[in-house]
This record gives C-alpha cells, structure tokens and sequence, in this order.
C-alpha cells in the first residue's frame, strides 16, 4: 500500500511562525552567542573583538585602528579616551583589584567590557556622557540580554562589581604604560 505523503520534501515549518516568533528567536541565538563568547574572552583583544562586534550589531557603527593602553589611574576613573585620537587608556590598577576581589574571568570580562564600549562610544563620535551611558545599556542589553551581569553593570556601574570594597587604602604603585599589543587583526595579510 502506497504510504499518503503529507508534506513535500521542501516543507520548511519556520515559514509558519509569526514575524515576531522568528524575531525572538533569532535575538536568542544573538544573545546567547554574545553570552559565550564575553564569558570565555580571554584578554582584552578577546573582549575588545566583541565590542566591536556588539556595537557594530546594534549601532551600525564602528571604527579602525584603534589602540589600547593599560595605566595606573586614579580609582574613580576607569578609562578615557582623548577626542581626536585612536587612543583609550584603561585603569590597569582597576582592572587588577576586580580579578583580585571576584577571582571571575566572567566578571573581569563584564566589567571590562562594560568600561571599553563605553570609550569606544566616545572615540565613534559619542560625546555625551549621559547618551553614551544609555548607549552602552543598549547594546549590552541586546546582546546579552536583560539579566546577564554585563547589562547589569551598564544599568547600575562597572563599580558596583567593587561594592564594600575600601578602594581608598590599595596601594597605589606606579608602573609605566603599557601598548596592548596585536590589539586588532588586520583585515588582510601583508605581501613579503
């Protein structure tokens, strides 16, 4: 007896769901893409690969050639980029205590990212500190999505990683700074 076929070899099941549905899923799998890679970054190159990445994403914007420095800054400051450069310094100071206090790479990586889209923002063009707060919520947000601590970071602050922490009494030893190196890949390989 011949079997009665139903469906034909081409029948695709995702054309019949909703607009929406296929929004939600496709956000999803962006989401947790996004989400695996911040948690396994290794290094700033790692992270700053997805900064480029999530803004570019979400914003349609990015930018070359940039470099990043590590310095011993004052703690209140996390990094900061010089309008009409290609540079963004970056608090090593800061960036050690958090791998000292949490012992996370997840929770290095979130606070570092946090604080690199915020000044990558800035050198895109971004001058407003209050714009690019919401900004980095944005994006962090629907890449991460709502309850990942990187988009809580954003909402609150990178700070808040540090929390009960006497920042007042770290030692502040002064080392020189330092070029992050190989920072970005280039986009083809040179001829020798």
């Amino acid at each position: 007896m011949n079997a009665i076929k139903l469906f034909s070899e081409d029948f695709q099941p995702i054309r019949l769901m909703r607009d929406e549905d296929l929004k939600t899923k496709k956000d999803f799998s962006k989401v947790e893409y996004y989400c695996s890679r911040i948690d396994e970054a290794e290094g700033f190159r790692g992270i700053w690969e997805i900064v480029k990445e999530t803004v570019q994403d979400c914003l349609g914007e990015h930018r070359r050639g940039m470099l990043l420095f590590l310095d011993d800054l004052p703690l209140h400051l996390g990094a900061y980029h010089q309008l009409g450069t290609n540079n963004i310094v970056l608090n090593r100071r800061l960036v050690n205590i958090v791998e000292a206090v949490t012992k996370s790479r997840r929770l290095v990586n979130a606070f570092v990212y946090s604080i690199l889209t915020h000044e990558y923002l800035h050198a895109l063009g971004h001058v407003s500190e209050a714009e690019v707060r919401h900004l980095v919520y944005d994006v962090s947000k629907q890449c991460f999505g709502e309850n990942h601590i990187t988009t809580t970071l954003a909402e609150q602050t990178p700070w808040s990683l540090l929390k009960g922490i006497p920042l007042t009494h770290t030692p502040a030893h002064k080392q020189d700074m330092e070029l992050v190196k190989d920072l970005e890949k280039p986009n083809h390989p040179y001829i020798v």
